[in-house]
């Protein structure tokens, strides 16, 4: 029941958002911005809200949910529409508006659906490790020999 209220949420951020960047930027219908709605409200819920954000944490979240929305909407807003300056502005201030949004919707799905036991973030852990050791010089068992 709470992945059903966070999409209708992220669905009706994503059409005032939309309906703010394209139906007074470009020549947009409603059938439009539900379609830019629906689209991407489920696209970023499946690979942002669901599998980045309880492995990598809200910021990273954050910034490729802004990419793919803003990407998304460039995409397929060339398209549909002929005005590229028109569908630039409308996206990025669409996109800036969902991605405020989101801080929200990402804060409360890592406190009440994610849990610490249920899902870890992964730590980033590098493959080189220092190693302390007692430097030995290779000519200085050849010189006690000779001694």
């Amino acid at each position: 029941m709470k992945h059903i209220s966070i999409f209708l949420t992220k669905l009706l951020i994503a059409l005032f958002a939309f309906s703010i960047g394209f139906l007074f930027f470009t020549e947009a219908t409603y059938v439009d911005v539900l379609t830019f709605a629906l689209l991407t409200t489920t696209v970023s819920y499946i690979a942002v809200d669901l599998i980045i954000l309880p492995q990598f944490g809200n910021r990273v979240a954050l910034v490729s949910d802004f990419i793919l929305t803003y990407f998304i909407v460039w995409v397929f807003g060339s398209v549909l529409f002929t005005n590229y300056m028109l569908i630039a502005w409308g996206s990025i201030l669409a996109t800036g508006i969902i991605t405020f949004c989101e801080v929200f919707v990402h804060s409360y799905l890592v406190k009440h659906v994610y849990t610490k036991e249920s899902h870890r973030q992964h730590k980033a852990r590098f493959a080189f490790d220092t190693e302390f050791a007692k430097e030995e010089d290779p000519t200085s068992s050849i010189k006690k020999e000779r001694e």
